[in-house]
């Protein structure tokens, strides 16, 4: 371990949380630590940039916090993230939201809060940036960049729709979790001779529905990126259904999916930090429609459902192997780039290999489901063919 103090890297986790976060953390921890780098974890995204306290005297423990070995191997193993997490947006903070100490300044409905940040990052030394995040907490680092800060940037997602990279840290394990419950839940479905109808997440790309299905957790999947129609998805339920020696059927839906002529479904108006609001339902109003519909595919008996939203527990507990082994990879491939004085980069995971990529693919583009490549529209189903030289999930590489 060296010495001299080459400088300080900052880290933060932003967004929703996943299994594989504290790997990268330690990571990257481990590795700066060693080679004579000084790391700050912030707490809970950016709003630790946010609420830090310019004043040596000032307690900011609540902010940010000086990461040693020790700290970072207790939480290496473990699911979640140990830095807390939030989806604050300094560009766009409610004043609801503005910390106290800073209130008199900006007063706004909406205020912009990046020179807060800036000086902050300046305060403390911060030399490089390393945020862990999906689109919208990695959208605001391509923003740090256009700043003038020094920013490498590692995807997490369990969607899997960060642009630029086959894979994000939280994926797997989601698609291990999803498949796991769905194999517990049937027993259920199959004891009562029901559909299974399993809510899960996908706002606008719809991977986590579509690899446990390809991978035989389901019969049938609904996807953001194509309008669905109800009756033609109970019909073939319920063929499912009558195939199935046990006498039930699954469906995997995305929380992001929609009925053809229709819009996503959400759980009420509030919007987030980002202005997303909270989707939610989209299981629940499925499930009431096939009931409805299955008697006219069922000779005139209806057909009880069960409909659960698998939710967080497919984001809870300890990563599975890929989300042990990667994050680890990306926290290195972080300090690689910083010990070549590299910076603007997005480490990624691309046909099977870890490279790098310019940061502005974030926000350049969008990660969605090539439909015509991947899912079959009249069957509501995954396809099975073409598999030579695609990646380990099949349809997550851009090409």
């Amino acid at each position: 371990m060296s010495n001299i103090k080459k400088g300080v890297i900052g880290i933060l986790t932003g967004g929703g949380d996943v299994p594989g976060l504290n790997p990268a953390i330690r990571a990257v921890t481990i590795r700066a630590l060693r080679e004579g780098w000084q790391v700050i974890g912030f707490r809970r995204g950016w709003g630790g940039l946010v609420d830090t306290v310019r004043d040596k005297n000032a307690d900011n423990s609540k902010n940010f916090q000086y990461l040693t070995e020790e700290i970072v191997n207790r939480a290496g193993r473990t699911g979640g993230t140990f830095l807390h997490t939030s989806r604050t947006n300094p560009s766009s903070m409610r004043r609801s939201n503005v910390p106290s100490h800073l209130a008199d300044k900006f007063s706004a409905e909406k205020n912009d809060l990046t020179p807060e940040v800036l000086k902050n990052l300046e305060f403390l030394g911060v030399d490089y940036l390393i945020p862990i995040g999906g689109d919208d907490t990695l959208s605001y680092g391509v923003r740090m960049y256009k700043e003038g800060v020094k920013v490498i940037a590692i995807p997490k997602t369990m969607d899997n729709d960060v642009p630029g990279t086959d894979y994000c840290i939280g994926f797997s394990t989601c698609v291990t979790r999803t498949i796991a419950l769905t194999n517990s839940l049937r027993t259920i479905a199959g004891s009562h001779e029901r559909i299974l109808v399993l809510e899960v997440f996908g706002r606008y790309a719809g991977f986590t529905a579509m690899l446990p299905t390809m991978a035989g957790a389901a019969n049938r999947c609904v996807i953001p990126e194509y309008k669905f129609k109800i009756e033609h998805l109970t019909e073939l339920l319920i063929k499912d259904r009558q195939m199935n020696p046990s006498n039930y059927s699954v469906l995997l839906i995305s929380e992001g999916a929609m009925y053809e002529g229709g819009e996503m479904v959400f759980k009420d108006l509030s919007t987030d930090a980002f202005g997303h609001a909270k989707l939610g339902g989209i299981g629940d109003l499925v499930s009431a429609e096939i009931k409805e519909l299955s008697a006219q595919f069922n000779k005139g008996k209806p057909v009880d459902v069960v409909n659960q939203k698998l939710g967080y527990m497919v984001r809870g507990g300890d990563p599975d192997a890929i989300d042990s082994i990667v994050p680890m990879a990306f926290g290195n491939l972080a300090l690689d780039l910083i010990l070549k004085g590299i910076h603007g980069r997005l480490v990624v995971l691309k046909n099977g290999r870890y490279d790098n990529v310019p940061l502005d693919v974030v926000t350049a583009t969008k990660k969605v489901v090539n439909v015509a490549q991947f899912y079959d529209t009249e069957r509501y189903r995954p396809r099975y063919e073409n598999f030579e030289m695609k990646p380990l999930f099949i349809m997550t590489s851009e090409l």
